[in-house]
C-alpha cells in the first residue's frame, strides 16, 4: 500500500500565496522555493478513484515549457517542451494520468505533472480534449492538455526513480513524443504563443 501527496498539500504548494516557501519574482508570480522536502515521494495508484464517462477513462495531462535564450541575440528566445520517459520504457510522452473524483480538472492537471515530471508552474487555459484508444488496454479514453509554464523544477520529485525527463525544441518533441494526440496539443500549444488568444478562451485556431 503506497502513500501519496494529498489533495491538500498538492493545493498548498502549487497556489498558497501566503506560503513561506514561496517568494514574489518574475512580475508578481509566487515561485515554490527548496520545497522538495515536503513532497511525497511516492504517487498516487490504483484507478478505484478516477473519473469516467460514458465508460471512457478521464485522463488529464500538461505540456512543461519555458523559454531559452539563444545564441544568436541575448533577445531572441526559444520554446522548449519538457518529455518525460514512458514507465514501459517505449518513447517519450508529456505527463498525464487518471483525473481523480476527488480533485479539479485543473488541480489533477498540475498533480500528475508534480509526481512525473517533478515541475511546477503557471497553468494555462486548456488545449482541448481528445478521443483515444489505449495501447495497453484497448479501452477508449478522453484526454485532456493544458500548458504550463515552469517556474521550478525540484530535483526530488515521486517518479524519479521510473522517469527520465528531458527538456527538447518543439522539433525534437515532435519526433520523440509517441502519441499522436499529444503532438496535436503540442501543435496547438505552438499556434497560441503565434497567436494568443483573449485570456480565458480555449485554444481553436489552427496555424495558417
Amino acid at each position: 500500500m503506497g502513500l501519496f501527496l494529498s489533495k491538500s498539500i498538492v493545493n498548498y504548494i502549487c497556489n498558497s500565496s501566503n506560503s513561506p516557501v514561496f517568494s514574489k519574482k518574475n512580475g508578481g508570480e509566487f515561485i515554490p522555493m527548496q520545497i522538495e522536502n515536503m513532497v511525497s515521494l511516492v504517487s498516487r495508484t490504483g484507478r478505484q478513484f478516477q473519473r469516467y464517462e460514458k465508460g471512457c477513462r478521464q485522463v488529464v495531462g500538461c505540456i512543461p515549457y519555458r523559454y531559452r535564450k539563444t545564441e544568436k541575440t541575448s533577445s531572441d528566445e526559444e520554446l522548449e517542451v519538457l518529455v518525460i520517459s514512458s514507465q514501459k520504457g517505449k518513447g517519450m510522452l508529456f505527463p498525464k494520468g487518471g483525473w481523480e473524483m476527488d480533485e479539479s480538472i485543473e488541480e489533477a492537471a498540475k498533480r500528475e505533472t508534480l509526481e512525473e515530471a517533478g515541475v511546477i508552474g503557471h497553468l494555462e487555459t486548456r488545449l482541448g480534449m481528445w478521443r483515444y484508444k489505449s495501447k495497453s488496454q484497448g479501452a477508449f479514453h478522453e484526454g485532456y492538455m493544458f500548458p504550463l509554464l515552469v517556474q521550478q523544477q525540484l530535483e526530488l520529485w515521486p517518479e524519479k526513480s521510473s522517469r527520465k525527463r528531458e527538456w527538447m525544441t518543439v522539433a525534437e518533441a515532435r519526433e520523440a513524443c509517441q502519441n499522436w494526440w499529444m503532438k496535436e496539443a503540442l501543435e496547438k500549444l505552438v499556434c497560441r504563443q503565434m497567436q494568443p488568444q483573449p485570456k480565458g478562451e480555449e485554444e481553436d485556431t489552427t496555424c495558417t
